[in-house]
């Protein structure tokens, strides 16, 4: 298959991953916005009961999404090294967003699933808030690579 070709696919794969991420991540942050008008109950039930929907969703489109960039960030290096530029970025960007997952929304979800919906913790607003300003760092990163990957050709990238 020509060169060419397989780097289309893989740009076009990369991109679609990227952009569904990127998608995934922005309704989540609408829907926190939304959900800060919520009471302390309502808003660790409405948490405790998106986590396992949400978890296994964004933690599959996150590695198909991993996966895809590097694999395009390889094809690119071993054949078109000019045109490394946008994965490489891209990929940096998605693993700011794994160190921001990893660092800090992560350890938040796994600490708001043990907290009683009718007793939360006093500073669960503070958590709330936390896990809230890292989730909108985190969407901006995602954002930015699936902006990056899916730009015109004006990278070089051939459509």
């Amino acid at each position: 298959m020509r060169t060419d070709v397989v780097l289309g696919r893989a740009r076009a794969v990369a991109g679609l991953c990227s952009a569904l991420l990127a998608g995934v991540a922005l309704t989540v942050l609408v829907l926190e916005l939304a959900s800060r008008d919520l009471d302390g109950p309502g808003y660790v039930r409405l948490r405790q009961a998106e986590y396992r929907p949400f978890t296994w969703f964004i933690g599959l489109i996150s590695v198909l999404t991993l996966a895809s960039v590097i694999t395009l960030t390889i094809k690119a290096y071993k054949h078109e090294r000019h045109l490394i530029r946008p994965p490489v970025i891209a990929l940096a960007l998605i693993l700011v967003a794994v160190v921001i997952t990893i660092a800090v929304n992560g350890p938040i979800n796994l600490e708001q699933l043990t907290w009683n919906p009718s007793t939360p913790p006093a500073n669960w607003s503070q958590t709330r808030d936390h896990w809230q300003i890292a989730h909108a760092a985190r969407t901006i990163a995602l954002t930015a690579a699936a902006v990056y990957l899916n730009k015109p050709a004006n990278h070089g990238w051939k459509r």
